[in-house]
């Protein structure tokens, strides 16, 4: 086990079961009392309280350029990672090489200078960034390349020394925010260097930093350069002054010296501990989580090898919601995606949070709306099957019957029996109408309502839910009978729509979102698309495979834009 000093350890107050240090990270006592202690001093100003609390970022300064290898006059203090990610996009020239799967913080800086005409930006296609590929798809016009430290989907750690000799001569642009001062790496090749402190560093929001090579000090033109990064900033003289050649020319204005003062704080203890034991720490808690995972029948689907600390895994047959809601049951703190959960520990993870988590995926739970109940050797579902011939039978012509199995969302069908009236067959998808009741848990019979065939034909249909001795919903009968006569009334009519086919289901529900929106998709603000993004939700548009991607062609953003929306709509 990697020694950590019990002081660092007697920093630190959160709960065993947090595991999302890759979202933010809970500050230290350190960090708390240097707060408290600074806002107690502004509370009882006097002539030269001003003064002492603006030497804070010097404090910040110092301590964030020692760990870097580097020295003030090459860091600056930001307020975020966006910001100095935004300084080096729009401070750049050229061609910029980027992977379109960063984080959003790497990516909107970069578009945004593009549309500036600031810079042209390729686009690199998902996958890790490794020196291969970005010497794959360098160009002569290259000048700048700009890549995440450590990927926050899959905790995979970029090899910086390999790119910095596959960049050359070029700029290297690193966002370090998933992993400076918790894993070792040679920051010193970044000719641009950007980190926050919000999350592994654990200072608190507000909180972050730059540092420049004298490469990037030359090359780059400081467009964004406040009263602050001008040279004499404390000479007011009715006249705008130069950039500072230093990279304080990337300040804009001052600071919170509260938030300055409580990030020297944190950074001074990261130094104090060592980055070496605080990753060697980090490593350990990782595997044991991995191997609780493992014995679980869990998939890791984030980094094996070069990985920092983030642990990213799937449940087979168990939607990421679903395993999400049963680590919050259990006290356990994680980041839970569409796609997969996200586990992130640091070197205050006490041991027992590995077993904390195998309780949590071991305790029994309740079966889900679409999670099939097994009967024996076969389920209720599959005994059904035969008797939907029996039934379509006994109700005669103008009738249809069919059998939907929720556990196979949205190609649902099982069984279809009688007249063809709505053009599906077994392996074909739960109607729109169907498909957002499951999607809303609201799984109540509807019986005798009137819609329309997709000829056009008036039917009359009844849908009932079929569960599980503990009445979760597994499945639902549905009779769909012609209308024949003016003499047959029903009273209640619903908008249903039968696709064919998922392929057909997905472009309905997509282009009827969409449509509804009112407004060309090139002329959609992020509220109109977020809009289209939530009603689909709502619709249970997102059961269906594959639909985040073809959402995305229709809007004209990339998938991770969609998971934004959705993440911050299901938040």
């Amino acid at each position: 086990m990697t020694r950590i000093p019990p002081r660092y350890l007697l920093q630190f107050d959160e709960p065993a079961g947090y595991l999302d240090f890759a979202r933010f990270g809970p500050p230290s006592h350190a960090v708390l009392d240097t707060t408290a202690r600074l806002l107690e001093a502004t509370t009882k100003a006097g002539p030269s309280t001003v003064d002492e609390l603006m030497r804070q970022e010097i404090r910040a300064k110092a301590a964030a350029a020692r760990l870097c290898g580097s020295d003030t006059d090459h860091t600056v203090l930001l307020p975020h990672t966006s910001l100095g990610l935004f300084q080096a996009a729009f401070n750049s020239h050229g061609e910029v090489l980027v992977s379109a799967a960063e984080f959003p913080a790497n990516t909107y800086p970069w578009a945004r200078a593009e549309l500036a005409g600031r810079v042209t930006t390729r686009w690199l296609t998902s996958g890790y960034v490794t020196a291969d590929r970005v010497a794959e798809a360098l160009t002569p016009d290259t000048t700048v390349v700009s890549v995440s430290a450590v990927d926050f989907r899959t905790g995979y750690r970029a090899d910086l020394a390999a790119l910095r000799d596959v960049v050359g001569d070029r700029l290297l642009v690193v966002d370090g925010i998933q992993g400076f001062g918790v894993t070792e790496a040679p920051w010193e090749v970044a000719d641009v260097l950007v980190v926050g402190g919000q999350k592994w560093l654990r200072a608190g929001w507000g909180t972050g930093f730059a540092v420049l090579s004298d490469r990037a000090l030359e090359r780059m033109d400081p467009i964004l350069s406040g009263w602050t990064g001008a040279r004499d900033p404390g000479l007011f003289d009715d006249e705008v002054h130069p950039a500072d050649p230093t990279a304080a020319s990337w300040s804009i204005s001052n600071l919170s010296p509260v938030t300055s003062g409580a990030f020297a704080a944190a950074l001074e203890l990261v130094e104090e501990t060592g980055v070496a034991a605080i990753a060697g720490r980090i490593a350990e808690r990782v595997g044991e989580l991995e191997d609780v995972l493992r014995s679980v029948g869990a998939e890791i689907v984030s980094a094996t090898e070069r990985r920092a600390g983030i642990l990213a895994f799937t449940l087979p047959g168990q939607p990421a919601e679903q395993v999400g809601a049963a680590l919050m049951s259990a006290g356990i703190a994680a980041t839970v995606r569409p796609e997969h959960v996200r586990l992130s520990p640091h070197a205050s993870t006490p041991v027992a949070a590995a077993d904390q988590l195998r309780e949590a995926l071991t305790k029994p739970r309740k079966p889900v709306a679409m999670a099939s109940a097994v009967t024996g050797k076969a389920t209720l579902l599959t005994a059904l099957i035969p008797a939907v011939d029996g039934l379509a039978a006994m109700l005669g012509p103008g009738n249809e019957v069919l059998l939907h199995d929720l556990s196979r969302l949205p190609d649902s069908i099982v069984a279809v029996a009688g007249d063809d009236l709505t053009g599906r067959t077994v392996g074909g998808p739960m109607t729109d109408l169907l498909l957002g009741l499951v999607r809303r848990g609201t799984t109540q019979d509807l019986t005798n309502y009137r819609t329309h065939s997709p000829d056009g034909r008036e039917i009359r249909s009844s849908t009932l839910f079929l569960r599980d001795p503990e009445g979760v919903a597994i499945g639902c009968l549905c009779v769909n009978s012609e209308l024949r006569g003016s003499a047959e009334t029903v009273d209640v009519r619903r908008e249903e729509t039968f696709s064919p086919d998922v392929d057909s289901l997905q472009r309905f529900l997509a282009g009827r979102a969409i449509g509804k929106a009112g407004i060309p998709v090139e002329l959609m603000k992020k509220r109109h698309k977020s809009a289209v993004v939530r009603e689909l939700e709502e619709a249970g548009y997102f059961l269906i495979k594959d639909s985040v991607d073809y959402l995305a062609g229709q809007l004209e953003v990339t998938r991770y834009t969609i998971y934004n929306y959705l993440n911050e709509i299901r938040a």
